[in-house]
């Protein structure tokens, strides 16, 4: 089996990050040499590869899928937002400079050169290679430009899945309406529809999927159900439930709960660093955006951000600041997080505000320098071996704190002091028996005595677990064999085109 495919989704949050993942869980186990692939992602989850490039978070999951390591090969273009109208450009791992959207557009030749060079070496190298597209292929004000959905597609000439999201409603309009508006080529390479978190009787669609069909002349290649344990890896914090809650919480183990609140910042990145604490019986991890939400946490953490001064200054004006550092318990800050808990903040780099007081729970100053930190270090926390990766412009340039990490040379990471621990570690939650340890320290200083950390939660293995469950969802409920031939032949020839297919406004 060789060959492509691009997954495409009717908007953002669709699906296409998973089903991409399902797809490659699924061709992995039947011994395809399988590659994920993302031209464009914009997000501020990202990990380090080993080579110390940088790429989106979900693109390093479905690495995972195929059981490889991840790699800038597999999301060549990396678009990290700093503000509304400004992002970082990272290019095959690493930063090229800043952009506004109008000035990006200047920039997609040369970095659409980029994505085709690396997507053609990874079909040389790999039997099939799953593509993921960006937001909407149907974002007609961007298509004449579009470098990671349908103009990737007709450049590649790679066969299209489109899924959308049953849970949301209006589904069928979403799968008719995005197909309609792609003009007669993009049209071509359609070649089917995927349904996704759909509760109830598949049955009950089976009107609807053959009027779409007879619509547009494309099958629906399957329809997925909705499987509450698919939490894990989310694209963005905005994700997570509506009511700000992290996971399905399971019931504690001793007789009290540990209640945890998440600063979601403006700007928040890698906000999946406290999914591992999620994982944990008895842990109830939420989101919270305004100071009442912190007045019956027993642990707060303030997590990555792009944009460490500006976020901190949102801190303040929200008076989140204030609650933060009249919180009685324990507090963790992770990167971005660290940062606002020190000192002072020294920036010339993101914000160029200068010298910026911080939170000061911690003696430490922060200064931002142009390079920017990628690592994956290891090293010694709480008593545990522990390993995570760093992705930071900020350096730690003074601390009168003892670290968090003992690192191999015997120098030291982060900071400890009574109740509140910092790091420039993302990832370290994600080392189980530091995890536990951790949670013994904040229910210690949180005066829960009555919960006790489970001494058999595995996040690896929790990771490893959804992953097998996309790719069951994947052979269980989607056709199989349509999505080998859509992608060993490509769409079938002669698909109708359903108007008005990309046509000028009438008037």
């Amino acid at each position: 089996m060789r060959g492509a495919l691009l997954v495409a989704g009717t908007t953002s949050d669709a699906g296409k990050s998973v089903l991409t993942a399902g797809l490659c869980r699924w061709l992995t186990r039947q011994g395809v040499r399988t590659a994920p692939f993302k031209a464009q992602n914009m997000s501020n989850n990202s990990v380090v590869t080993r080579d110390g490039g940088e790429i989106g978070r979900a693109q390093a999951l479905q690495a995972a899928a195929c059981g490889l390591e991840p790699s800038v090969r597999f999301n060549p273009v990396l678009l990290k937002p700093g503000g509304d109208r400004s992002s970082q450009v990272v290019v095959l791992g690493r930063a090229v400079g800043e952009v506004s959207a109008l000035s990006y557009r200047e920039r997609k030749a040369e970095l659409f050169t980029t994505v085709l060079a690396t997507l053609e070496g990874l079909r040389a190298d790999h039997d099939v290679v799953v593509c993921e597209g960006a937001g909407s292929p149907a974002e007609i004000n961007l298509r004449a430009n579009d470098i990671a959905n349908m103009g990737l597609a007709r450049a590649a000439d790679l066969p299209v899945l489109v899924v959308g999201d049953i849970d949301r409603g209006g589904v069928f309009a979403h799968l008719f309406g995005t197909l309609a508006l792609l003009d007669p080529a993009d049209q071509a390479l359609v070649g089917g529809f995927v349904v996704n978190k759909f509760r109830g009787d598949p049955e009950l669609l089976r009107p609807g999927l053959d009027q779409l069909r007879a619509l547009t002349g494309r099958p629906v290649l399957g329809v997925l159900p909705w499987r509450e344990e698919l939490w894990l890896d989310a694209e963005d914090s905005l994700s997570y439930a509506a009511d700000g809650v992290i996971g399905r919480p399971e019931p504690p183990r001793g007789d009290q709960w540990l209640r945890v609140a998440v600063v979601r910042l403006p700007r928040i990145s890698n906000a999946t660093d406290v999914e591992a604490l999620a994982c944990e019986p008895g842990v109830s991890v939420r989101f919270v955006t305004e100071p009442s939400r912190l007045a019956d946490a027993d642990l707060v953490v303030v997590p990555g951000s792009k944009a460490t001064v500006t976020d901190l200054a949102w801190l303040r004006a929200t008076g989140l600041a204030d609650a933060i550092t009249a919180h009685p318990g324990p507090v963790l800050g992770i990167c971005g997080g660290f940062q606002m808990l020190g000192a002072r903040v020294s920036d010339e780099v993101e914000s160029r505000r200068g010298d910026v007081p911080g939170l000061g729970l911690l003696d430490v100053d922060v200064r931002f320098e142009p390079d920017k930190t990628l690592e994956q270090p290891r090293g010694t926390a709480l008593g545990e071996p522990v390993t995570g990766y760093e992705i930071h412009h900020g350096r730690v340039v003074r601390t009168a704190e003892e670290g968090l990490v003992t690192l191999p040379d015997g120098t030291s990471e982060g900071a400890l002091r009574g109740r509140v621990a910092g790091t420039h570690w993302h990832g370290l939650l994600e080392n189980d028996a530091f995890r536990r340890a951790f949670l013994r320290w904040a229910a210690g200083h949180a005066d829960r005595g009555g919960f006790e950390p489970a001494p058999d939660t595995c996040f690896a293995g929790r990771r490893a677990a959804q992953l097998d469950l996309l790719g069951d969802l994947v052979a269980d409920h989607l056709d199989t064999d349509a999505v080998r031939a859509l992608v060993e032949r490509g769409a079938p020839a002669g698909l109708p085109v359903v108007p008005p297919a990309g046509a000028p406004p009438v008037g």
